[in-house]
């Protein structure tokens, strides 16, 4: 079931980046992948998904809500998160919906399947993937810390990926570390 895999190795990269003890929101979080993995750093952290069968098991990481965000009102209304993390899922309607919800100093980790996928497997409509440059223009209000866009081997597919950072204020300085030390 999608969501009992290692978390992505694009949200351990960059993990460091987001506020100790930080609310979380795992977007389509399946199982609770993500959600295991960021409540053992200490964080709290809440899923969304329409499976009740795979938030039957993400509800031990954290607070779940079963909702269509699809196709039903987007279920976080005024609230705003540390950090949300989206991988493998893209609705573009919710992509301001999703800039809007990260708290200032909130951190953004997207990561999902991009234009040139169609060549190797699924997903393979163009629903389903990001074009050259998609998440950089729906973050243009945030600080991209780190982007990717490209192919990668075993298991091939085509990514699109960023990490982005609401600034605290107009005057924010914070030094975005790109590794730890």
């Amino acid at each position: 079931m999608h969501g009992t895999e290692k978390p992505s190795a694009w949200l351990q990269r960059w993990a460091h980046l987001i506020p100790p003890h930080s609310t979380i929101l795992d977007v389509a979080c399946g199982a609770g992948r993500h959600m295991r993995w960021l409540a053992e750093q200490g964080h709290t952290v809440h899923g969304v998904d329409r499976n009740p069968e795979a938030l039957a098991l993400a509800q031990v990481h954290g607070t779940v809500t079963c909702a269509d965000i699809e196709h039903g009102p987007w279920p976080f209304i005024g609230q705003t998160f540390g950090a949300i993390v989206v991988t493998h899922y893209l609705w573009r309607p919710l992509l301001p919906i999703i800039v809007q919800s990260l708290a200032p100093g909130g951190v953004l980790v997207y990561e999902t399947f991009a234009a040139g996928n169609e060549t190797v497997g699924k997903p393979s409509r163009p629903d389903f993937l990001l074009q050259p440059g998609e998440l950089l223009s729906a973050t243009a209000g945030l600080r991209t810390v780190a982007y990717e866009d490209g192919f990668e081997p075993s298991p091939d597919r085509f990514v699109q990926r960023i990490v982005a950072v609401l600034p605290a204020s107009l005057t924010d300085s914070t030094r975005w570390l790109l590794s730890l030390p």
